[in-house]
């Protein structure tokens, strides 16, 4: 006996991501929920209004247990980067390229840096955040140059 089959091709599923799920820790909870949704927050201290990452429960300038989460702009510079090598990165393809950002509201963020290769990286590229998905089908904020 035969069952019938369907002739037409099936779409090609996307592949899983293989990077690793951000941990999340109470002081960052606001933040990865935000980022699953594709929301760039930051942490402001609600007395001294500076901006601090990572997100913490006392300002590092003023020790204000006070803050706030505001939404971010998701632009900025490249400050410094490079590119493990050894050991390998698990979670990923191949190996990311690990960068600061100074970010337009003044705090620098390390993120990872997507669709530039290595040796076209300069000191003070325009960069926009993008997000990216994880494991456990979550999302974590990344850059690319901006206007790409």
């Amino acid at each position: 006996m035969t069952t019938p089959t369907d002739s037409t091709p099936s779409a090609a599923a996307a592949p899983k991501p293989t990077r690793i799920a951000p941990i999340v820790t109470p002081d960052a909870k606001d933040f990865w929920e935000a980022a699953d949704r594709e929301e760039f927050i930051g942490e402001k201290c609600s007395d001294c209004g500076r901006f601090r990452f990572p997100p913490r429960p006392m300002c590092p300038y003023c020790h204000s247990l006070k803050r706030e989460y505001v939404k971010l702009s998701g632009y900025g510079t490249v400050h410094s980067w490079c590119m493990p090598r050894h050991p390998p990165p698990f979670g990923f393809r191949e190996p990311p390229i690990v960068a600061v950002i100074q970010l337009q509201e003044g705090t620098r963020f390390v993120s990872n840096v997507v669709g530039v290769k290595l040796e076209d990286m300069k000191q003070d590229m325009a960069v926009e955040v993008i997000f990216e998905p994880t494991m456990g089908n979550h999302k974590v904020p990344v850059f690319k140059p901006r206007g790409q």
